[in-house]
């Protein structure tokens, strides 16, 4: 289905089952379809499960504008309130935590159950002197002018990377990946250069405090993409509660790379 946000942009969704309802948040460059695996859990152990693809990517209205955090806790918010689910639980991956963390500081925790922040930006990934371990600004400049001159190129290195292609022991198929770069290739270039600075200098530190649910956070050790320190450790020292899972050796895209483990992870926490 689509939904139109207040803002009249269109926002392609995906609902599927019933039960409990648990809405999958994408990560960049990709679409709400890279949670095949987890969606596949998570309707046989009985839950609702929803995704959507954001604003700029996949299936949903590509406007030229807009690809800021707070229009995107505006755009899950009119997921949410179009949908009617009364309470949720959120997962976002990778980019996909950020919204999570600037809705809840936005909108509040009322309509949400508890929250699963999986390789997430939050709570700050550009290094400055407040942030030593982040990642260098010229690291997203160098990933904006590859994308410029030939992002088909790009995407395809790119998708190694975030697999650990040569690093984990169960390396992800040739076929993963060209599905990885059909999906992503679907995305506005324009939205797939302005979400590099979106998730690359959003500083979520300030939204921390509204983490008033129950929060697990997952981070592979060997996130090379998104690293673990400024990233799932910080956020997890930093969230009241937290509870931090890392997975010794896994790369970014453990969504694919440990399926299994992820899922009886997400399954375990969401029935608590």
């Amino acid at each position: 289905m689509h939904i139109e946000t207040p803002q009249g942009h269109v926002i392609h969704v995906k609902d599927m089952g019933e039960g409990k309802p648990v809405i999958l948040i994408h990560g960049w460059p990709l679409t709400g379809d890279m949670w095949e695996y987890q969606t596949l859990a998570l309707l046989e152990a009985g839950y609702r499960v929803i995704t959507y693809d954001r604003r700029g990517f996949g299936q949903s209205g590509h406007p030229y504008g807009g690809y800021t955090y707070d229009v995107f806790a505006d755009d899950l918010a009119a997921v949410i309130d179009k949908l009617d689910v009364p309470k949720v639980s959120l997962v976002g991956f990778s980019m996909g935590g950020g919204e999570i963390a600037r809705y809840l500081a936005r909108y509040g925790s009322g309509k949400v159950d508890r929250a699963v922040l999986v390789s997430s930006v939050v709570p700050y990934l550009l290094k400055d002197d407040s942030n030593p371990d982040g990642v260098d600004a010229a690291v997203f400049e160098d990933m904006k002018a590859q994308i410029r001159e030939d992002r088909f190129a790009f995407l395809q290195t790119f998708a190694k990377m975030f697999y650990g292609v040569g690093l984990v022991s169960r390396p992800v198929s040739s076929a993963l990946l060209d599905w990885t770069f059909a999906l992503a290739i679907m995305a506005s270039p324009k939205a797939t250069i302005d979400c590099v600075d979106a998730f690359g200098g959003t500083d979520f530190r300030p939204d921390l405090p509204a983490f008033d649910i129950p929060t697990l956070v997952i981070h592979g050790t060997s996130d090379k993409t998104v690293p673990i320190d400024p990233a799932g450790r910080a956020a997890a020292a930093s969230i009241a509660g937290a509870q931090l899972v890392e997975y010794d050796g896994e790369p970014h895209g453990l969504f694919a790379t440990a399926p299994d483990r992820l899922n009886r992870d997400l399954l375990a926490f969401l029935a608590g």
